[in-house]
């Protein structure tokens, strides 16, 4: 029942500015203690070798710490999980460009740059809005199914591992030339640690629509995304809400041409489009909601 009332807690309350406007959050904890690493030890030769330490460091770090803090009892466990869980913070974050866009385009653009890392000076209302459709997927599985699967198969020395894992590889595991080497173990841990939660991810967004006669289109699809993962929940929310995601974008200023995943869907994208995105959010949230409570009874 651990995780259900983690899963609750987190959907009620989110993140209360009140807290984190006083005390820095775990995952900036998390960033912090990855800047550090990468500062200290990406440097001179051997950066693979040493990339690979500094994640068997970290790993090891928060699998103690989650450990020491599960001493405290399921009172504690609930409070960091639904602390380490998004669902409610990443629901707030994709409603605000929908309603950014509602407002105007500029609104919209500088609500969707708070959760892509892709250029959006020069997005109009479709790229805008697929931009928050990609993140509420893709977030989906990294920040609320991901975390509850480790916490459900390893307790909180599993989040803990999967969430300092995420942190790193969002912060280092880019191929640049000052990264690809140092955050090659993060990247592929990362790969790995997602490789399951993607998949049930897509799997919870196919059932929410009714949509299982997709899935070897959805795995098709997948295939097409840059990630090993993230195609997997992009393609579900794709078909699920007949448009099509992915596509060409603009990083650092210079257009990458990725192929669209369900190029057939629509394309032209607005405000209520991420409202059904929303609507798929919290469905999945409910049926993985539920798949903990049977798991806890049985």
């Amino acid at each position: 029942m651990t995780l259900t009332f983690a899963m609750l807690l987190d959907a009620l309350l989110g993140e209360p500015r009140w807290l984190w406007s006083r005390a820095p959050h775990p995952a900036v904890l998390m960033g912090r203690a990855v800047g550090w690493c990468d500062s200290r030890f990406n440097r001179g030769t051997a950066r693979r070798a040493k990339g690979v330490l500094v994640m068997a460091a970290l790993c090891l770090c928060a699998g103690v710490l989650g450990g020491l803090l599960s001493l405290g009892g399921p009172v504690v466990e609930i409070l960091v999980a639904a602390i380490l869980l998004a669902q409610k913070s990443l629901v707030d974050h994709v409603a605000a460009v929908a309603t950014g866009l509602r407002q105007g385009l500029p609104q919209g653009r500088a609500a969707v740059a708070m959760i892509v890392s892709r250029d959006t000076t020069a997005m109009d209302l479709s790229a805008t809005a697929r931009a928050a459709i990609e993140s509420a997927a893709e977030n989906l599985s990294d920040g609320v199914i991901a975390p509850a699967f480790w916490f459900a198969v390893a307790g909180l020395p599993g989040l803990l591992i999967y969430k300092i894992t995420n942190t790193a590889d969002s912060m280092v595991g880019y191929r640049t030339p000052r990264h690809e080497q140092f955050g090659w173990a993060a990247a592929r841990l990362d790969d790995l640690l997602n490789l399951i939660p993607a998949r049930l991810t897509a799997l919870l967004i196919a059932t929410c629509a009714g949509r299982w006669r997709d899935l070897p289109a959805i795995r098709a699809d997948a295939r097409l995304h840059r990630s090993p993962n993230a195609g997997w929940p992009e393609a579900a929310m794709a078909r699920a809400l007949g448009i099509a995601l992915s596509g060409p974008r603009a990083y650092d200023g210079a257009m990458r041409d990725f192929p669209w995943v369900n190029g057939a869907g629509r394309r032209p994208l607005g405000p209520r489009d991420i409202d059904a995105a929303i609507r798929l959010l919290w469905q999945a949230w409910a049926l993985a909601l539920g798949l903990s409570l049977l798991m806890a009874l049985t």
